[in-house]
């Protein structure tokens, strides 16, 4: 997994609240968006969204997480 690369996609998911809209924007599958979050998560130790079946919200370490994950990638 390419960190940067989880990173953007995390930010991404954020952003548009749904895995399957970013995974249009980047001509993907879903799984493959989902799959990258969830290593990312894995990676962290923590749970940064919380998924229900219509909507994706963060965490609070997912709030944390994008404010850091921002100003790396900036």
């Amino acid at each position: 997994m390419d960190r940067l690369d989880a990173m953007r996609v995390f930010g991404r998911v954020a952003e548009l609240g749904s895995f399957a809209a970013v995974a249009d924007q980047l001509g993907v599958a879903r799984s493959v968006v989902t799959r990258q979050v969830a290593a990312l998560e894995r990676h962290l130790g923590t749970q940064l969204l919380t998924r229900s079946t219509r909507r994706v919200s963060l965490t609070a370490a997912g709030v944390a997480y994008l404010e850091k994950s921002r100003v790396i990638l900036n």
